[in-house]
């Protein structure tokens, strides 16, 4: 999915936030843990489509965040009249639903919506995605296993990457990919990179799905403790599919667009760390 026709620059002081949800408890924490999280930000709370809709023509605003089902209508629905409706050119649409990873696997979310985050998470990782949009460079930083054959691909994303201060490791295979992670298990640095950023298809006798069923299977890596995101060009919903069963993070569809490669980065590493500290935080079991 490609957010390229961006033609607003979200601002750094001053970003105003659409938060639409039933729950008028769910707003209110949204919003408080906005307000903590992103200083300055304006949150304009919304209960129904109705209300955003009605939001909406009153000024613009940067990012909307809404439930996959309101009281009036379906949170696709709102996005399809964002993007019919809205005098901007375009708005990032985050829909927040307790089945992202069936839908994720059934590619069913549609063209109108940006990226999806599953509320399972929590609104603590909800609020860290939110930021990743707004102030994507706010808390940059970590090592990308990067998996490219393309020269000329490699060098303009590891730029891309590292401008965002995130640490590039590039191999041109899947191979290579492997041999890295064993190295720097045998180094006692598990699993070694914080992400793995990997095309579909590359050099060698392997695929990136092989090397999804690999990290999850033979290294029996989670996500949690190694996101993997996956480029392809492939836009088959089938095909995407398994890509996300073999245990992707997430897609990122080619042609690359920066912003969305860089936001769906940082937020898998954000979230990784959350999870990370969790496991390492909880007690002994008895």
């Amino acid at each position: 999915m490609s957010i390229a026709g961006i033609t607003r620059h979200i601002s750094s002081e001053t970003p105003r936030i659409m938060v639409v949800d039933g729950s008028k408890v769910v707003r209110k924490m949204i919003e408080s843990l906005l307000e903590k999280d992103v200083p300055g930000v304006t949150v304009i709370s919304c209960e129904t489509g109705a209300d955003a809709k009605e939001a909406l023509q009153a000024g613009i605003v940067d990012l909307i965040t809404t439930a996959l089902l309101l009281p009036d209508m379906d949170g696709l629905e709102l996005a399809h009249y964002v993007r019919e409706h809205t005098p901007q050119a375009y708005i990032p649409i985050i829909v927040v639903s307790g089945d992202v990873q069936q839908r994720l696997v059934n590619r069913s979310f549609g063209d109108d919506v940006t990226d999806y985050f599953d509320k399972l998470l929590g609104f603590g990782a909800l609020t860290a995605f939110i930021r990743g949009y707004v102030r994507p460079d706010a808390d940059g930083g970590g090592e990308v296993l990067y998996v490219e054959d393309s020269k000329v691909v490699a060098m303009a994303t590891r730029r891309m990457l590292e401008k965002h201060g995130l640490s590039v490791i590039h191999v041109v295979s899947v191979e290579d990919a492997i041999a890295h992670l064993e190295t720097a298990q045998a180094q006692g640095r598990v699993p070694g990179p914080d992400i793995v950023l990997t095309d579909v298809y590359l050099k060698g006798g392997l695929t990136g799905k092989d090397l999804l069923e690999h990290v999850r299977g033979e290294f029996k890596y989670s996500k949690a403790q190694l996101p993997i995101l996956v480029m392809t060009g492939d836009d088959n919903p089938q095909n995407q599919s398994a890509l996300i069963k073999a245990g992707a993070n997430d897609l990122v569809q080619k042609p690359i667009e920066e912003r969305l490669l860089v936001t769906k980065l940082l937020f898998q590493l954000r979230v990784g760390r959350m999870m990370r500290d969790k496991v390492v935080g909880a007690p002994d079991a008895p």
